[in-house]
């Protein structure tokens, strides 16, 4: 090779520092959404989920609640201390909150209702969404977990 890759073609690696962050913030997210009896699922989704994260990637986060007036306002937010709120944008049935850690690590919570995971009809962006790579960190009622069989393929 004629420049500093090596012979793999995977992803960077993450830095130490980097994969420390970002598993303290996953087991800060899935602690405090244990805590929460409103929480239905919680779920790790994309590159994270499914084990190729790059130095840019982003956590990105599902969270199904039967509660989603709890989290019209930024109350919720302040209890995560995960950093700048960046974004908010509507994705359909989810809310997506967008925040940046003072690392430049960028964490999304997408927040919305438990029937986000049913799979009778499988919703095509619930479909895009999971095959892309999920892992449930939160499955009280199996959802998820049903969720995750039906997408595959």
């Amino acid at each position: 090779m004629h420049n500093d890759q090596t012979a793999t073609h995977g992803p960077p690696a993450l830095s130490p520092e980097r994969v420390a962050e970002v598993e303290e913030i996953i087991s800060r997210v899935t602690r405090w959404a244990a805590r929460r009896p409103d929480v239905a699922g919680l779920l790790l989704a994309g590159s994270y989920a499914r084990d190729a994260a790059r130095p840019d990637s982003d956590i990105d986060f599902v969270l199904l609640t039967t509660d989603q007036a709890r989290y019209a306002d930024d109350i919720w937010v302040h209890e995560l201390a995960i950093g700048d709120l960046i974004r908010v944008q509507s994705w359909g049935a989810v809310i997506e909150r967008r925040f940046r850690t003072a690392s430049g690590l960028e964490v999304e919570i997408n927040v919305g209702p438990p029937d986000w995971a049913s799979t009778d009809p499988l919703d095509p962006g619930t479909r895009r969404v999971v095959t892309d790579g999920a892992r449930s960190l939160r499955d009280p009622t199996g959802a998820l977990g049903n969720l995750i069989h039906a997408c595959r393929p």
